[in-house]
Protein backbone atom coordinates (compact mmCIF):
# COMPACT_ATOMS: atom_id res chain seq x y z
CA UNK A 1 0.00 0.00 0.00
CA UNK A 2 1.42 3.40 -0.98
CA UNK A 3 2.07 5.96 1.95
CA UNK A 4 -0.26 8.81 2.74
CA UNK A 5 0.39 11.99 1.09
CA UNK A 6 2.00 14.03 3.63
CA UNK A 7 1.52 18.36 3.88
CA UNK A 8 4.12 20.60 3.37
CA UNK A 9 6.86 22.31 6.15
CA UNK A 10 5.18 25.36 4.63
CA UNK A 11 1.42 24.55 5.88
CA UNK A 12 2.91 22.84 8.97
CA UNK A 13 4.58 25.95 10.10
CA UNK A 14 1.43 28.15 9.40
CA UNK A 15 -1.02 25.76 11.54
CA UNK A 16 1.69 26.08 14.46
CA UNK A 17 1.39 30.01 14.00
CA UNK A 18 -2.25 29.95 13.80
CA UNK A 19 -2.64 27.69 16.92
CA UNK A 20 0.12 29.82 18.86
CA UNK A 21 -2.86 32.86 19.00
CA UNK A 22 -5.19 31.87 21.63
CA UNK A 23 -8.33 32.90 20.01
CA UNK A 24 -10.79 31.72 22.43
CA UNK A 25 -13.80 33.45 21.66
CA UNK A 26 -13.36 35.24 25.16
CA UNK A 27 -10.13 36.57 24.04
CA UNK A 28 -9.52 39.24 21.00
CA UNK A 29 -8.54 37.70 17.91
CA UNK A 30 -6.59 41.04 16.73
CA UNK A 31 -2.92 39.27 16.69
CA UNK A 32 -3.89 36.63 14.60
CA UNK A 33 -6.17 39.15 11.99
CA UNK A 34 -3.37 41.78 11.99
CA UNK A 35 -0.44 38.89 11.27
CA UNK A 36 -3.06 37.26 8.07
CA UNK A 37 -3.79 41.29 6.97
CA UNK A 38 0.00 42.06 7.15
CA UNK A 39 0.79 39.04 5.24
CA UNK A 40 -1.78 38.82 2.55
CA UNK A 41 -1.21 42.74 2.09
CA UNK A 42 2.82 41.78 1.42
CA UNK A 43 1.04 39.42 -1.44
CA UNK A 44 -0.78 42.32 -3.40
CA UNK A 45 -4.35 41.49 -1.43
CA UNK A 46 -7.08 43.95 -0.70
CA UNK A 47 -8.02 43.46 3.09
CA UNK A 48 -11.19 45.03 5.00
CA UNK A 49 -11.76 44.57 8.48
CA UNK A 50 -14.93 44.51 10.24
CA UNK A 51 -15.00 45.22 14.28
CA UNK A 52 -17.18 44.34 17.02
CA UNK A 53 -18.22 47.63 19.50
CA UNK A 54 -15.43 46.81 21.67
CA UNK A 55 -12.15 47.07 18.70
CA UNK A 56 -11.07 44.27 20.04
CA UNK A 57 -12.12 41.38 17.74
CA UNK A 58 -12.61 41.70 13.97
CA UNK A 59 -13.19 40.10 10.74
CA UNK A 60 -11.23 40.00 7.68
CA UNK A 61 -12.29 39.84 4.08
CA UNK A 62 -9.24 39.68 1.21
CA UNK A 63 -9.77 40.11 -2.02
CA UNK A 64 -6.85 38.27 -3.97
CA UNK A 65 -7.13 39.93 -7.37
CA UNK A 66 -7.94 43.01 -6.57
CA UNK A 67 -9.75 44.35 -9.89
CA UNK A 68 -11.63 41.19 -10.64
CA UNK A 69 -15.18 41.13 -9.95
CA UNK A 70 -16.44 39.34 -6.92
CA UNK A 71 -15.74 35.19 -7.57
CA UNK A 72 -15.44 32.57 -4.93
CA UNK A 73 -14.70 33.25 -0.88
CA UNK A 74 -13.03 30.26 1.36
CA UNK A 75 -14.12 30.95 4.42
CA UNK A 76 -13.46 29.79 8.44
CA UNK A 77 -13.34 31.40 11.97
CA UNK A 78 -10.41 32.62 13.80
CA UNK A 79 -12.03 31.34 16.93
CA UNK A 80 -11.46 28.57 18.87
CA UNK A 81 -13.35 26.94 22.41
CA UNK A 82 -11.83 27.25 25.96
CA UNK A 83 -9.50 24.47 27.30
CA UNK A 84 -10.19 25.35 30.80
CA UNK A 85 -10.36 21.68 32.77
CA UNK A 86 -9.41 19.64 29.50
CA UNK A 87 -7.08 16.95 30.42
CA UNK A 88 -4.22 17.73 27.88
CA UNK A 89 -1.48 16.47 27.18
CA UNK A 90 0.54 19.06 25.67
CA UNK A 91 0.56 22.93 25.59
CA UNK A 92 -3.19 23.26 23.39
CA UNK A 93 -1.57 26.37 21.64
CA UNK A 94 1.69 24.87 20.86
CA UNK A 95 0.96 22.39 17.64
CA UNK A 96 2.98 19.00 18.56
CA UNK A 97 3.45 16.66 15.82
CA UNK A 98 3.32 12.93 16.97
CA UNK A 99 2.21 9.84 15.04
CA UNK A 100 0.71 10.87 12.30
CA UNK A 101 -1.18 13.82 13.69
CA UNK A 102 -1.54 17.03 14.60
CA UNK A 103 -2.32 18.41 18.15
CA UNK A 104 -3.52 21.60 19.05
CA UNK A 105 -6.42 23.50 19.87
CA UNK A 106 -7.85 24.70 16.49
CA UNK A 107 -6.05 21.96 14.23
CA UNK A 108 -9.44 20.40 13.18
CA UNK A 109 -11.83 23.45 14.41
CA UNK A 110 -10.39 25.46 12.11
CA UNK A 111 -7.23 26.58 11.62
CA UNK A 112 -5.68 24.21 9.17
CA UNK A 113 -8.23 24.58 6.24
CA UNK A 114 -7.31 28.59 7.22
CA UNK A 115 -3.46 27.82 7.21
CA UNK A 116 -3.71 25.65 3.50
CA UNK A 117 -5.64 28.54 2.15
CA UNK A 118 -2.98 31.18 3.35
CA UNK A 119 -0.33 28.61 1.63
CA UNK A 120 -2.02 28.75 -1.63
CA UNK A 121 -2.50 32.53 -2.08
CA UNK A 122 0.28 32.72 -4.87
CA UNK A 123 -1.77 29.93 -6.83
CA UNK A 124 -5.14 31.50 -6.72
CA UNK A 125 -3.89 35.18 -7.30
CA UNK A 126 -1.99 33.72 -10.74
CA UNK A 127 -5.11 32.14 -11.45
CA UNK A 128 -6.92 32.87 -14.79
CA UNK A 129 -10.33 34.39 -15.77
CA UNK A 130 -12.03 37.56 -14.28
CA UNK A 131 -13.36 36.72 -10.91
CA UNK A 132 -11.22 36.60 -8.17
CA UNK A 133 -10.79 34.42 -5.23
CA UNK A 134 -11.66 35.97 -1.41
CA UNK A 135 -10.42 34.57 1.94
CA UNK A 136 -12.92 35.25 4.83
CA UNK A 137 -12.01 35.07 8.86
CA UNK A 138 -14.36 35.90 11.23
CA UNK A 139 -14.51 35.99 14.88
CA UNK A 140 -16.95 34.48 17.28
CA UNK A 141 -18.28 31.72 15.44
CA UNK A 142 -17.90 29.38 18.86
CA UNK A 143 -20.92 31.43 20.77
CA UNK A 144 -23.22 31.69 17.78
CA UNK A 145 -21.75 32.90 14.45
CA UNK A 146 -21.48 36.73 16.07
CA UNK A 147 -18.91 38.09 13.77
CA UNK A 148 -19.72 36.82 9.90
CA UNK A 149 -23.23 39.32 10.48
CA UNK A 150 -21.38 42.31 10.23
CA UNK A 151 -19.19 41.18 7.78
CA UNK A 152 -21.80 39.54 5.78
CA UNK A 153 -23.60 43.49 5.86
CA UNK A 154 -20.36 45.25 5.13
CA UNK A 155 -19.90 42.91 1.75
CA UNK A 156 -23.94 43.86 1.00
CA UNK A 157 -22.98 47.38 2.24
CA UNK A 158 -20.57 48.15 -0.38
CA UNK A 159 -22.04 45.70 -3.69
CA UNK A 160 -19.70 43.17 -3.08
CA UNK A 161 -21.57 39.78 -3.79
CA UNK A 162 -19.49 36.98 -4.11
CA UNK A 163 -20.37 33.71 -6.45
CA UNK A 164 -20.31 30.94 -4.07
CA UNK A 165 -18.19 30.23 -0.87
CA UNK A 166 -16.89 26.69 0.70
CA UNK A 167 -16.33 27.01 4.49
CA UNK A 168 -13.80 24.84 5.49
CA UNK A 169 -14.98 23.42 9.07
CA UNK A 170 -14.36 20.15 9.45
CA UNK A 171 -15.94 17.18 6.90
CA UNK A 172 -13.19 14.81 6.49
CA UNK A 173 -13.05 16.75 2.72
CA UNK A 174 -16.30 15.71 1.93
CA UNK A 175 -19.10 18.13 0.38
CA UNK A 176 -21.84 19.04 2.99
CA UNK A 177 -24.96 20.23 1.65
CA UNK A 178 -27.07 20.60 4.55
CA UNK A 179 -27.16 21.14 8.06
CA UNK A 180 -29.75 22.05 10.86
CA UNK A 181 -30.51 25.43 11.85
CA UNK A 182 -30.07 26.68 15.97
CA UNK A 183 -32.17 28.87 17.77
CA UNK A 184 -31.41 29.77 21.41
CA UNK A 185 -33.23 31.04 24.16
CA UNK A 186 -33.64 32.62 27.53
CA UNK A 187 -36.36 32.28 29.48
CA UNK A 188 -37.45 34.14 32.54
CA UNK A 189 -40.06 32.99 35.07
CA UNK A 190 -41.23 35.63 37.50
CA UNK A 191 -43.56 34.56 40.34
CA UNK A 192 -43.95 35.50 44.12
CA UNK A 193 -42.22 34.92 47.04
CA UNK A 194 -43.38 33.37 50.29
CA UNK A 195 -42.52 31.60 53.34
CA UNK A 196 -42.10 27.98 52.29
CA UNK A 197 -45.12 27.56 55.42
CA UNK A 198 -47.43 29.55 53.42
CA UNK A 199 -46.22 28.24 50.07
CA UNK A 200 -50.20 28.49 48.51
CA UNK A 201 -49.66 32.19 49.35
CA UNK A 202 -46.77 31.99 46.81
CA UNK A 203 -46.16 31.55 43.18
CA UNK A 204 -42.98 29.21 42.65
CA UNK A 205 -41.07 30.24 39.91
CA UNK A 206 -38.94 26.90 39.95
CA UNK A 207 -41.70 24.70 39.52
CA UNK A 208 -43.28 26.93 36.96
CA UNK A 209 -39.91 26.65 35.14
CA UNK A 210 -39.64 23.14 35.81
CA UNK A 211 -43.46 22.28 34.03
CA UNK A 212 -42.61 24.51 31.34
CA UNK A 213 -39.09 22.61 31.00
CA UNK A 214 -41.29 19.07 30.49
CA UNK A 215 -43.20 20.40 27.75
CA UNK A 216 -40.09 21.31 25.86
CA UNK A 217 -39.30 17.91 26.30
CA UNK A 218 -42.86 16.22 25.32
CA UNK A 219 -42.53 18.59 22.52
CA UNK A 220 -39.28 16.99 21.72
CA UNK A 221 -40.65 13.58 21.88
CA UNK A 222 -43.36 14.44 19.62
CA UNK A 223 -41.15 15.52 16.82
CA UNK A 224 -38.97 12.69 16.96
CA UNK A 225 -42.18 10.79 16.81
CA UNK A 226 -44.47 12.61 14.27
CA UNK A 227 -41.55 14.99 11.94
CA UNK A 228 -40.70 13.22 8.49
CA UNK A 229 -37.31 12.30 8.93
CA UNK A 230 -34.52 13.04 7.01
CA UNK A 231 -31.84 10.03 7.30
CA UNK A 232 -29.12 11.63 5.38
CA UNK A 233 -28.18 13.54 9.74
CA UNK A 234 -27.62 11.03 12.29
CA UNK A 235 -30.08 12.52 14.77
CA UNK A 236 -32.59 12.41 11.73
CA UNK A 237 -35.16 14.85 13.36
CA UNK A 238 -34.88 18.26 15.22
CA UNK A 239 -34.40 18.05 18.52
CA UNK A 240 -34.99 20.51 21.35
CA UNK A 241 -32.67 20.71 24.66
CA UNK A 242 -33.12 22.81 28.08
CA UNK A 243 -29.06 23.63 28.81
CA UNK A 244 -28.79 25.77 31.82
CA UNK A 245 -31.63 26.31 35.06
CA UNK A 246 -31.07 28.97 38.08
CA UNK A 247 -32.87 29.90 40.30
CA UNK A 248 -33.95 30.05 44.46
CA UNK A 249 -32.18 31.23 47.52
CA UNK A 250 -33.01 28.90 50.16
CA UNK A 251 -34.82 25.58 50.73
CA UNK A 252 -37.78 27.50 52.91
CA UNK A 253 -38.33 30.57 50.73
CA UNK A 254 -40.94 29.44 47.67
CA UNK A 255 -38.79 31.39 45.24
CA UNK A 256 -39.62 34.05 42.99
CA UNK A 257 -37.55 33.68 39.80
CA UNK A 258 -36.12 31.01 37.50
CA UNK A 259 -34.17 31.52 34.80
CA UNK A 260 -33.12 28.91 32.01
CA UNK A 261 -31.84 28.37 28.28
CA UNK A 262 -33.14 26.08 25.94
CA UNK A 263 -32.73 25.25 21.99
CA UNK A 264 -33.81 23.78 18.96
CA UNK A 265 -31.89 22.20 16.33
CA UNK A 266 -33.99 21.96 13.46
CA UNK A 267 -34.42 20.52 9.93
CA UNK A 268 -34.06 22.33 7.11
CA UNK A 269 -37.03 23.13 6.14
CA UNK A 270 -39.03 23.22 9.93
CA UNK A 271 -40.06 26.30 11.02
CA UNK A 272 -38.16 27.59 13.96
CA UNK A 273 -41.30 29.70 14.97
CA UNK A 274 -43.59 27.63 14.87
CA UNK A 275 -41.37 25.38 17.35
CA UNK A 276 -41.12 28.16 19.50
CA UNK A 277 -45.08 29.18 18.77
CA UNK A 278 -45.87 26.02 20.61
CA UNK A 279 -43.75 26.77 23.68
CA UNK A 280 -45.15 30.41 24.09
CA UNK A 281 -48.57 29.40 23.66
CA UNK A 282 -48.10 26.36 26.09
CA UNK A 283 -46.82 29.24 28.82
CA UNK A 284 -49.71 32.15 27.93
CA UNK A 285 -52.13 29.84 27.54
CA UNK A 286 -51.79 27.11 30.47
CA UNK A 287 -48.91 28.51 33.09
CA UNK A 288 -49.89 32.49 33.37
CA UNK A 289 -53.68 31.81 34.10
CA UNK A 290 -52.79 29.96 36.73
CA UNK A 291 -50.01 32.12 37.93
CA UNK A 292 -51.75 35.61 37.83
CA UNK A 293 -54.76 33.84 40.02
CA UNK A 294 -52.10 34.48 43.01
CA UNK A 295 -49.71 37.30 42.07
CA UNK A 296 -51.12 39.52 38.89
CA UNK A 297 -47.60 40.63 37.93
CA UNK A 298 -46.15 36.97 37.66
CA UNK A 299 -44.67 36.86 34.51
CA UNK A 300 -42.96 34.30 32.27
CA UNK A 301 -41.14 36.07 29.34
CA UNK A 302 -38.42 35.13 26.49
CA UNK A 303 -35.31 35.94 24.59
CA UNK A 304 -33.14 34.68 21.86
CA UNK A 305 -29.99 34.68 22.70
CA UNK A 306 -28.44 32.92 19.62
CA UNK A 307 -30.18 32.71 15.93
CA UNK A 308 -27.73 30.20 13.35
CA UNK A 309 -29.91 29.24 10.06
CA UNK A 310 -30.22 26.10 8.45
CA UNK A 311 -28.14 25.39 5.29
CA UNK A 312 -29.79 23.52 2.53
CA UNK A 313 -28.04 23.70 -1.00
CA UNK A 314 -29.33 21.57 -4.03
CA UNK A 315 -26.80 18.46 -4.55
CA UNK A 316 -27.49 19.36 -8.42
CA UNK A 317 -25.67 22.71 -7.81
CA UNK A 318 -22.56 23.32 -9.45
CA UNK A 319 -20.55 24.27 -5.93
CA UNK A 320 -21.72 21.26 -4.89
CA UNK A 321 -20.15 19.66 -8.02
CA UNK A 322 -17.12 21.67 -7.90
CA UNK A 323 -16.45 20.52 -4.23
CA UNK A 324 -16.85 16.84 -5.46
CA UNK A 325 -14.53 17.04 -8.32
CA UNK A 326 -11.95 18.88 -6.24
CA UNK A 327 -12.36 16.17 -3.46
CA UNK A 328 -11.98 13.63 -6.14
CA UNK A 329 -14.63 11.83 -5.08
CA UNK A 330 -14.02 11.27 -1.38
CA UNK A 331 -17.65 9.94 -1.11
CA UNK A 332 -20.92 11.20 -1.56
CA UNK A 333 -22.10 14.73 0.11
CA UNK A 334 -23.58 14.53 3.05
CA UNK A 335 -25.27 16.37 5.98
CA UNK A 336 -24.46 17.12 9.43
CA UNK A 337 -26.32 18.28 12.52
CA UNK A 338 -23.84 20.87 14.13
CA UNK A 339 -24.39 24.46 12.78
CA UNK A 340 -21.63 26.18 10.70
CA UNK A 341 -21.47 29.82 9.15
CA UNK A 342 -22.73 28.17 5.93
CA UNK A 343 -26.05 29.21 6.89
CA UNK A 344 -25.58 32.84 7.08
CA UNK A 345 -23.82 33.53 3.63
CA UNK A 346 -26.75 31.29 2.25
CA UNK A 347 -29.29 33.17 3.63
CA UNK A 348 -27.08 36.24 1.99
CA UNK A 349 -27.62 34.83 -1.40
CA UNK A 350 -24.30 33.48 -2.00
CA UNK A 351 -24.42 29.97 -2.65
CA UNK A 352 -22.53 27.83 0.21
CA UNK A 353 -21.06 24.38 0.54
CA UNK A 354 -19.09 22.90 3.17
CA UNK A 355 -16.16 21.10 3.16
CA UNK A 356 -12.57 21.26 4.91
CA UNK A 357 -10.33 19.06 6.54
CA UNK A 358 -10.36 16.49 9.68
CA UNK A 359 -13.06 15.23 11.57
CA UNK A 360 -15.68 17.47 13.76
CA UNK A 361 -15.53 14.60 16.24
CA UNK A 362 -11.97 15.35 17.41
CA UNK A 363 -13.35 19.20 17.97
CA UNK A 364 -13.79 20.93 21.38
CA UNK A 365 -12.14 17.68 22.95
CA UNK A 366 -9.07 17.63 24.64
CA UNK A 367 -5.90 16.34 22.78
CA UNK A 368 -7.98 18.07 20.06
CA UNK A 369 -5.91 16.59 16.64
CA UNK A 370 -6.23 16.27 13.03
CA UNK A 371 -4.64 13.59 10.63
CA UNK A 372 -1.74 14.87 8.43
CA UNK A 373 -3.02 12.52 5.96
CA UNK A 374 -5.84 15.24 5.82
CA UNK A 375 -4.17 18.28 5.72
CA UNK A 376 -2.22 16.86 2.47
CA UNK A 377 -5.80 16.19 1.10
CA UNK A 378 -6.98 19.39 1.29
CA UNK A 379 -3.69 20.86 0.28
CA UNK A 380 -5.00 19.03 -3.06
CA UNK A 381 -7.71 20.20 -2.97
CA UNK A 382 -6.50 23.43 -2.93
CA UNK A 383 -3.99 23.17 -6.10
CA UNK A 384 -6.85 21.62 -8.18
CA UNK A 385 -8.99 24.54 -7.08
CA UNK A 386 -6.41 27.31 -8.44
CA UNK A 387 -6.06 25.15 -11.59
CA UNK A 388 -10.00 25.24 -12.34
CA UNK A 389 -9.42 28.98 -13.71
CA UNK A 390 -12.82 29.91 -14.35
CA UNK A 391 -14.82 26.56 -14.75
CA UNK A 392 -15.18 27.02 -10.90
CA UNK A 393 -17.82 29.53 -10.80
CA UNK A 394 -21.24 28.46 -10.35
CA UNK A 395 -23.91 28.94 -12.72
Amino acid sequence: MPAAAQPSDEVLQLIRTLVGFDTVSRNSNLGLIEWVRDRLQAQGAVCRLTYDATGGKANLFATLSPGRKPGLVLSGHTDVVPVDGQPWDTDPFDAQLRDGRLYGRGTADMKSFIAVALAHVPEFMAAEGDASFHLSLSYDEEIGCVGVRSLLRDLEANGIQPAGCIVGEPTSMRAIVAHKGKREYRCCVRGKEAHSARTPQGVNAIEFAALLIAHLRSLGARLAEEEARDAAFVVPHTTLNTGTIKGGIATNVVPRDCEFTFDFRYLPGTDPDWLFGQVERYARDMLLPQMRRIAEDADISFAIKADTPGLSIAPSHALVALAQALAQGRGMFGKVDYGTEAGLFSRAGIPTVVCGPGNIEQAHKPNEYIELAQIAQCEAFMRRLAQRRPQWLPG
